[in-house]
């Protein structure tokens, strides 16, 4: 499983708020919260969500939410299939 890199619990505890609070904001189960916050993948609408409730705008996403693409290209040679 691919974990995700994000700032979710540090954004929301700094914002002082409770994970249920997160959730009951998000329309989201507390559950998931968790499941974020521990870098599982989630659905975009659910990112969304939650950085709404974090009082963010979308375009501000990067801020909550970073990719994990570059760290995964890393390590995996630069050869192209079929080369040697």
């Amino acid at each position: 499983m691919k974990q995700n890199i994000n700032n979710v619990r540090k954004l929301r505890e700094a914002k002082l708020m409770s994970k249920a609070e997160l959730a009951r904001k998000a329309g989201i189960s507390v559950l998931t919260v968790d499941r974020i916050e521990k870098g599982h993948p989630c659905r975009l609408d659910t990112k969304r969500k939650v950085v709404i409730a974090l009082g963010l705008r979308v375009p501000e996403a990067d801020k909550v939410f970073k990719s994990s693409q570059k760290s995964e290209d890393r390590g995996q040679g630069s050869r192209v299939r079929g080369q040697k």
